[in-house]
């Protein structure tokens, strides 16, 4: 399945991910989530302010928050498929993991399988829907299912 990441670092905060490990959870994730073909995702790594300006701008939320997802139209059959948008705060992320580096790769690596999910037309507002992200993400990330989830002191967007 050709899988093409564009990854981009607007934040001052450096090495905790690596474009090569997002590159193969996408394609295990669409995989799993049978999309198939071109397929083409955009990442942006940013800051508190950089991510606030856009939570503000799309959602009416003055407030920064960890991962924010902008799906894009489907494309017609047998062109590349742009599934959308996936940015995430560094800034959040090291505050978050108090600067561990593994901390932060591992939830670089939890908001970007989550904002992908996301693009794919998951969403958690019941009960059920959270349950369902947070299968998916232990599945695709191998994690217990209580290290998978987000939780309810982080406040995700879409």
């Amino acid at each position: 399945m050709p899988l093409s990441l564009e990854v981009r670092n607007e934040s001052r905060i450096k090495h905790c991910y690596r474009s090569d490990v997002l590159c193969r959870l996408a394609e295990r994730v669409c995989a799993g989530e049978n999309r198939n073909g071109a397929i083409e995702i955009s990442v942006l790594f940013c800051d508190d302010r950089r991510i606030r300006e856009l939570n503000r701008q799309y959602r009416r939320i003055d407030r920064p928050t960890d991962v924010l997802s902008f799906a894009q139209d489907e494309a017609p059959d047998g062109e590349q498929v742009v599934l959308g948008d996936v940015v995430i705060s560094l800034e959040t992320v090291a505050t978050r993991c108090r600067g561990d580096k593994e901390a932060m790769r591992q939830e670089t690596r939890l908001l970007f399988c989550h904002g992908l999910l996301h693009l794919l037309g998951y969403d958690h507002h019941t009960e059920r829907e959270r349950a369902i992200m947070a299968a998916k993400q232990a599945a695709y990330l191998d994690l217990p299912i209580a290290k998978a989830w987000l939780g309810p002191r982080r406040a995700t967007a879409t």
